[in-house]
């Protein structure tokens, strides 16, 4: 795992550099701008080719670094234009230092300006440059942006160019992801380390690539904060897939029995419990409408159709759960939800399932997660469960307002397990798994051709699948979250984003498996 830092422990660590390591200001200035620099070049110099750059200052000292990465552009042979929002005597400290020594190089390279920004107009004085460099706020602004700032960036975004932000997009809250106007980056250089707003919400919209950029301080010292924020690793995911003994048989290989479907949605039933298997599980049973049960024959893979008797009517009741309760205590993990519907009868008969489900390790997903909401979760001993919500389907489980919800998704989800001590895969771009301690734990894969009808229900499937292999439920749930999104990434390789759908990532978890533990072997 990657750890994920707050705004606040890295201003700690600009403290405790100071003060206590008595490394100059500057000094960590001039390492930062230096690390940036050589990123910049490493990642866009063939792009670029010693075309204009050009870079928008503030006040603070994010502006001061954005002074510094001047001098370093135009040592290098770089025509470098900066639009400054202060004038000289609003800068201080290493800021206003940094600008003198500028002024300074611009009597010796006169091809270079530094603009003052004093209408919109001005912001196309930057239209010719190949690369733009934030260094307009960095992580102590808070709130939405006021002029000129607002002017500028929405200026800067309509620009054609490759964009760079320092430390953070202005714009953005790096500790929750939030902000309206935000600068759009192609690349963002965190200092010092990674801050958890660049990979949710907002930050993971408009970050662009994330890299490290270095101050001058060792890893050593972040390693002693108290972290409960991480980004998942390749490493990590390959953890959790199930070790096949020799000796083992279908029964001992994992039993998952998926309660899903209905007449209106079928399809959902058979992406979830065809991917069970997809992902290792020796044994699934199908719990589905009788009267229909000829859609899922037809479709299942290998997995066994148990057909409930729904008279006719297509979809599950309080009184078919009888009829299977044998089956919820033969199962290892009990999958529940997709396309159930959302008739107030399938609504009791789930509430009745979870409770005869006990402690039961279940995966609780879409139609199962509608029929929980008003507290009915409350009511049942959530030990074990695994919840699998899009940001809307989590808003109306527990009641809050999705603007509310999506302006703060690490704060609303904490709360969320360890109240109930339960797992959450907040499924979105990108997907976050809590666990019942409170830690967030971020996917860094996947792609936006992953955003179509079915690819849920095969997550639900993947994690069931998973669970069902395994006593670690945690590692289980990372497992399934970062295969089933580097599935699609995969698939970029022959169809584009447009062109995969949710069977296609299905069936490509076997490649996908494969690739993860040859590219894991090779790397050590």
């Amino acid at each position: 795992m990657i750890p994920l830092f707050t705004t606040q422990q890295v201003r700690e660590a600009d403290k405790y550099a100071i003060e206590k390591l008595q490394i100059p200001g500057m000094v960590l200035m001039e390492n930062a701008a230096l690390s940036i620099y050589n990123e910049i070049i490493d990642t866009f110099g063939d792009f670029i080719d010693y075309q204009p750059v050009g870079i928008i200052c503030g006040k603070g000292n994010n502006a001061g670094d954005g002074f510094a990465v001047a001098r370093h552009f135009i040592n290098n042979g770089y025509t470098v234009k900066i639009m400054t929002v202060a004038e000289e005597k609003e800068l201080k400290g290493d800021a206003l230092k940094n600008y003198k020594i500028l002024l300074k190089l611009l009597e010796i390279y006169t091809e270079s300006e530094i603009i003052e920004f004093e209408k919109p107009r001005d912001v196309s004085k930057l239209s010719d440059c190949a690369l733009i460099i934030d260094a307009l706020l960095g992580t102590g602004a808070k709130g939405e942006l006021k002029s000129p700032y607002n002017i500028i960036i929405e200026k800067i975004n309509q620009i054609n160019s490759v964009k760079v932000a320092i430390d953070i997009p202005s714009g953005l809250n790096a500790d929750d992801g939030s902000g309206s106007l935000i600068f759009k980056a192609d690349l963002t250089i965190s200092l010092a380390e990674l801050k958890r707003g660049l990979f949710i919400g907002k930050g993971y919209a408009n970050c662009g690539e994330v890299k490290k950029g270095y101050i001058g301080i060792g890893s050593e010292y972040f390693g002693f904060q108290e972290l409960e924020d991480y980004l998942i690793e390749p490493e990590d995911a390959i953890e959790g897939i199930p070790v096949k003994n020799v000796d083992q048989y279908k029964y001992s290989a994992g039993k998952v029995l998926v309660v899903a479907g209905s007449g209106l949605m079928p399809g959902a039933a058979i992406f979830a419990t065809n991917s069970c298997q997809k992902i290792g599980a020796g044994a699934a049973y199908l719990a589905f409408p009788r009267s229909i049960k000829e859609v899922a024959q037809n479709n299942l893979d290998t997995a066994i159709l148990y057909a409930y008797n729904d008279e006719r009517r297509e979809i599950l009741t309080y009184d078919n759960v009888e009829e299977f309760i044998d089956k919820i205590k033969w199962a290892d993990v009990l999958a529940l939800g997709p396309g159930l519907g959302r008739d107030i009868e399938t609504c009791e008969a789930v509430y009745e399932i979870l409770l005869n489900a006990g402690t039961k390790k279940c995966v609780i997903d879409a139609d199962a997660i509608f029929a929980l909401r008003g507290g009915q979760y409350k009511n049942i001993n959530l030990k074990n469960k695994v919840f699998t919500p899009h940001h809307k389907e989590f808003s109306e489980l527990i009641g809050v307002d999705l603007p509310k919800l999506q302006a703060n998704l690490l704060k609303y989800g904490k709360e969320f397990v360890t109240e109930n001590k339960c797992y959450l895969v907040l499924k979105g771009a990108p997907t976050i798994v809590f666990n019942p301690e409170g830690e967030a734990l971020i996917n860094s894969a996947g792609n936006p051709g992953m955003a179509k009808f079915g690819t849920g229900d095969v997550l639900t499937g993947i994690i069931a699948g998973l669970i069902a292999q395994s006593d670690d439920i945690e590692s289980a749930i990372v497992t399934g979250v970062y295969i089933h999104s580097l599935s699609a990434d995969l698939l970029l390789k022959d169809k584009t984003e447009f062109g995969f759908n949710a069977k296609d990532l299905m069936e490509n978890l076997p490649y996908t498996i494969n690739f993860l533990r040859n590219t894991i072997e090779r790397t050590y």
